[in-house]
């Protein structure tokens, strides 16, 4: 059965912060996630930015035929 949703983890790029719990209906969301610990979800946008950065070089070797 899936984790209740009330119980995991985001990170909200807007304040910093992890937070837990499901978005308030209505508002946009800004959020990463979901995660299943705190740690995890602190981690986010870190890891965001890595994939970003791993995916830029893939694209840049794939445009020079390598």
């Amino acid at each position: 059965m899936a984790k209740d949703l009330d119980d995991r983890w985001y990170f909200n790029v807007d304040t910093g912060q992890a937070e837990r719990g499901p978005a308030k209906r209505g508002f946009f969301e800004s959020r990463l996630g979901p995660y299943d610990t705190r740690e995890d979800a602190e981690r986010g946008l870190a890891e965001l930015h890595e994939r970003n950065e791993r995916m830029d070089e893939e694209d840049r070797r794939w445009e020079e035929g390598g």
